[in-house]
């Protein structure tokens, strides 16, 4: 089939079992695991992509996490919140000089989905606890990237491959 429709297929199939596994048995929130899974496409694909897009999607979450403590230690402060994210927003860029990350949005990504895990669950930073924000959207990440990998391994089985055919002369 062609390989727009295998994508369809994969994608269609693959995003119903990740939105049903995150919403029974996989507490993760699943607009996170769908950002790890744009990011493995955005990355590149393949396993050079999907290690580029968590390591980039991590970073981004360990950078968010120091910015979101910094703002917890002086709450209700515009001020240091700005100041958190914006040197925040600043490493991410630095970071990005490394060779192999030198994709920043993957790396925002990752920043933004730690904020969003942070809103969406109610979980603090500041928790000691397995539902910590940053285990949960490093993992979500990881979890989407991986479906990214199965969807384009699905897409690839599915699409028609032009026939080799020989020829003697």
């Amino acid at each position: 089939m062609p390989q727009l429709t295998a994508l369809t297929i994969s994608i269609t199939v693959l995003a119903f079992i990740d939105t049903y596994l995150t919403a029974t048995i996989l507490p993760l929130p699943v607009w996170v695991t769908f950002v790890g899974w744009a990011s493995f496409f955005a990355c590149g694909g393949g396993t050079a992509g999907l290690v580029k897009s968590v390591v980039s999607n991590w970073i981004g979450v360990v950078i968010a996490s120091c910015s979101l403590l910094v703002i917890a230690a002086a709450p209700g402060s515009p001020f240091v919140a700005a100041l958190a994210v914006g040197i925040g927003s600043g490493a991410m860029i630095v970071v990005s000089g490394v060779p192999f990350l030198r994709y920043p949005p993957a790396i925002v990504f990752g920043f933004a989905s730690l904020v969003s895990t942070v809103f969406g669950t109610g979980h603090r930073v500041t928790e000691i606890s397995p539902n910590h924000p940053t285990l949960i959207a490093a993992l979500a990440m990881l979890v989407g990237a991986g479906f990214g990998l199965a969807s384009e391994w699905l897409a690839n089985a599915l699409t028609t491959k032009p026939q080799v055919t020989s020829q003697t002369t």
